[in-house]
């Protein structure tokens, strides 16, 4: 919005004693300037509307009950002291970063698709909250509907991107780590499956990395500043070039976008650290999630997220080994057995004893490392 008003602003000017004065509205044609306005702008607001929509939330969808204890291994039963505290703060989130998004950003094909997405993960991760807080129902939303859903947006996603021609070769060829070329070439059936690996597998992965103060939105943010690097760089034909990385027009656009994500990351943050005032819940771990897992598409990268974003491949493969071997020593000795304490992950640690501020500054810092990793992919080809 305002790259577009500052534009209009220098032409009508252009020619009269107006046009010197008015110079500094250029600014808005760099990214670097647009994106710093849009992290700034999502913190800020975010400092604003939290205590108000906390507030609002506390009053609305206070979390009032404790999540059954899953069969398969006592999947995320949240602790009794964490009884009261507001949910559903994903809806600051994705509120402050959609805006700032909306505010900075030119609307190019690949911002909007983004911005679409995230807000139907967000229906379904408010309707899925809605289910358990209101309803009063500890499972909300089926997992089969919940699949669902997040399948049917990655394909919509993923048959676009193939079916125009200027984002097909997103889709028909496939990119790895650390490979200068594609490693495969006229692939769309392969290239669409990935699309949607991505997307869903983030989306749900952030979600099940959703259980301690902090933890979810801090890894998030973390990633984020990687993509702020890799989609200024993939939308930039000269570093594209040089860093022999798929170069994507338009792409630039999505670091104004991540620059917002981690501006409300770090204002959400202030008010989820330990001791939470809120939890962001699926309404915003499912959106957030599965941005990532969409612009890590839109710049020919789904391959670097799964590096980048290793604590939650962590988490997801700590749940997944968990379920899967109870259901099979059950289906075979009659009794289910655990490889981990507790699943997701972060409870495993809960359970050695571990302090929650500990198990949450230490994943914060297997995460910094896995985003050094990534980066690295950019330069070691």
């Amino acid at each position: 919005m305002l790259f577009y008003l500052s534009q209009f602003i220098l032409e009508q000017c252009e020619g009269t004693i107006w046009a010197d004065w008015l110079s500094p509205l250029r600014l808005f044609r760099y990214i670097t300037v647009r994106s710093a306005g849009a992290a700034v702008t999502a913190l800020v607001l975010s400092w604003w509307l939290g205590p108000k929509v906390i507030a609002w939330l506390k009053y609305n969808f206070s979390q009032n009950y404790v999540d059954r204890a899953e069969a398969q291994g006592d999947l995320r039963r949240p602790a009794a002291s964490k009884v009261g505290t507001p949910t559903m703060g994903g809806l600051l989130i994705i509120l402050t970063l959609n805006f700032s998004t909306l505010v900075w950003a030119q609307w190019n094909t690949l911002v909007q698709l983004t911005l679409l997405s995230v807000v139907v993960l967000t229906g379904l991760g408010f309707y899925d909250d809605y289910q358990k807080v209101v309803r009063a129902n500890p499972s909300g939303v089926t997992t089969i509907v919940k699949l669902a859903v997040q399948t049917l947006l990655a394909l919509v996603v993923g048959l676009y991107l193939w079916l125009v021609p200027a984002t097909s070769k997103l889709v028909s060829e496939v990119t790895f780590p650390f490979f200068k070329y594609p490693i495969l070439v006229g692939v769309p059936a392969l290239g669409i499956l990935i699309t949607v690996g991505a997307i869903v597998g983030s989306s749900n992965a952030v979600n099940l990395t959703d259980g301690l103060d902090g933890l979810a939105i801090g890894c998030t943010t973390i990633v984020a500043f990687a993509f702020v690097a890799m989609t200024y760089l993939a939308g930039n034909f000269r570093t594209a070039t040089y860093l022999q990385i798929p170069y994507v027009p338009g792409a630039g656009e999505l670091t104004v976008f991540c620059a917002a994500m981690i501006g409300a990351g770090m204002g959400f943050l202030w008010y989820n650290c330990h001791p939470a005032q809120v939890f962001m819940g699926d309404t915003g771990s499912l959106p957030l999630g599965g941005a990532l897992g969409i612009v890590a598409v839109l710049i020919h990268q789904p391959f670097v997220l799964f590096i980048a974003g290793g604590v939650f491949v962590m988490e997801a493969v700590s749940v997944l080994v968990q379920v899967g071997y109870f259901k099979y020593t059950k289906a075979r000795y009659g009794v289910g057995r655990r490889v981990f304490l507790m699943s997701p992950l972060h409870h495993h640690f809960e359970k050695k004893n571990w302090h929650e501020s500990q198990v949450v500054t230490r994943f914060y810092i297997l995460c910094v490392l896995f985003v050094l990793i990534a980066l690295s992919t950019l330069k070691i080809r």
